[in-house]
């Protein structure tokens, strides 16, 4: 089993197209086409997750933050992310990351706090806007299902919780090659009249060249017309955050005791919010202040993010704001990354990390 079979089965659940733009996810470190002895699953890689992965025979970390954010000029030993690369290079270990690719994923990490919280009815909070693409294609009537069936196999079709879907409708084609052309069906420099179907199928944009390659690989058509747009409207299986309810109303103290239970921590800073009682809850693993006005509009009693600054909580007097820190609020990646590529691959070691990387102290 290659590392390039493992990436790309994490890339199922969490395409590396919607990641952020400012963001560096992917093969950080290594050979996709090396032989995997283990993976080591971690939030942060760090020099003493690579030692971990050293003496457990992983040569394939697993973190959710990368650890080469941006450009490296130098590969001296002057810092943490320099010496943390260089040991993995020596040591032949590869280092992915996933941070807002999995962000963005239904099911993701907003979405594993709400489980955590057990929360009900969840749903994105903040779902991508102009995302679904569009295939329309004339095909000859003759060969209409055996595209359809294609571009279906190729993850063509799939609308939320539906697979399979497209429209269809029948019509009239003309067509005349020219001299060079090399028709598959009629001659060339004769006009031709063919039965045909309009074949409308959506599609997510990161899989975009695997549905034109099926399609032009099942087309018999030397020239085939086809035409793409993006569709206005929304997807929430695509964004950020996640919102949902607890199973019963609590009160705030009640519901500031639970989070910190939850979340293992010692310490929840929370606005003075006038909610007395909290059932609507609102989540966005690590820094979220950007997203507090779209927690307040989907009408969430309680926020749960982390990094607010002094000013953030201001705008927390008609809802719960509450930040139970960067770490705590992602912690249970690990688990989720764990569980899912277990599911999937038995003959290798898939490890959770038993490093602590959360780089901040409570006393």
């Amino acid at each position: 089993m290659k590392i390039q079979e493992v990436t790309d089965y994490l890339e199922l659940l969490a395409p590396l197209h919607y990641a952020q733009d400012f963001d560096n996810v992917g093969l950080l470190v290594g050979d996709p086409a090396t032989e995997v002895t283990g993976v080591l699953v971690t939030l942060d890689c760090l020099e003493t997750v690579v030692d971990e992965a050293i003496a457990s025979n992983c040569n394939l970390i697993i973190s959710f933050h990368p650890i080469i954010f941006s450009g490296l000029k130098h590969l001296r030993t002057s810092d943490y992310v320099r010496r943390t690369v260089i040991k993995a290079i020596k040591n032949d270990i590869a280092i992915y990351a996933t941070h807002t690719a999995l962000d963005m994923a239904h099911g993701g990490v907003s979405y594993r706090m709400a489980q955590e919280l057990n929360l009900t009815e969840v749903r994105t909070l903040i779902p991508e806007q102009n995302l679904i693409k569009k295939l329309s294609v004339h095909v000859p009537k003759s060969h209409a299902s055996q595209l359809r069936e294609s571009l279906f196999a190729s993850g063509a079709g799939e609308l939320g919780n539906y697979s399979e879907c497209s429209f269809s409708i029948e019509g009239t084609g003309t067509f005349k090659g020219s001299k060079q052309s090399n028709p598959a069906i009629g001659t060339a420099g004769v006009r031709e009249t063919l039965q045909e179907e309009l074949l409308e199928i959506t599609f997510l944009p990161h899989l975009e060249g695997t549905i034109l390659k099926t399609m032009r690989e099942n087309h018999p058509y030397e020239e085939v017309s086809y035409s793409l747009q993006t569709i206005e409207n929304t997807y929430d299986r695509i964004g950020m955050g996640a919102i949902g309810f607890l199973k019963e109303e609590m009160s705030k103290e009640d519901f500031l005791k639970k989070i910190k239970s939850v979340f293992k921590t010692g310490v929840v800073r929370s606005s003075l919010s006038r909610k007395r009682t909290i059932q609507k809850i609102a989540v966005l693993g690590g820094s979220g202040a950007f997203a507090i006005q779209n927690a307040k509009r989907a009408g969430a009693d309680a926020y749960i993010t982390a990094d607010l600054k002094y000013h953030d909580f201001f705008q927390g007097d008609d809802i719960l704001l509450c930040d139970v820190g960067h770490y705590e609020s992602e912690q249970f990646t690990k688990n989720l990354l764990h569980e899912y590529l277990s599911e999937k691959f038995s003959n290798f070691a898939i490890l959770c990390a038993q490093t602590q990387t959360n780089p901040v102290n409570y006393i």
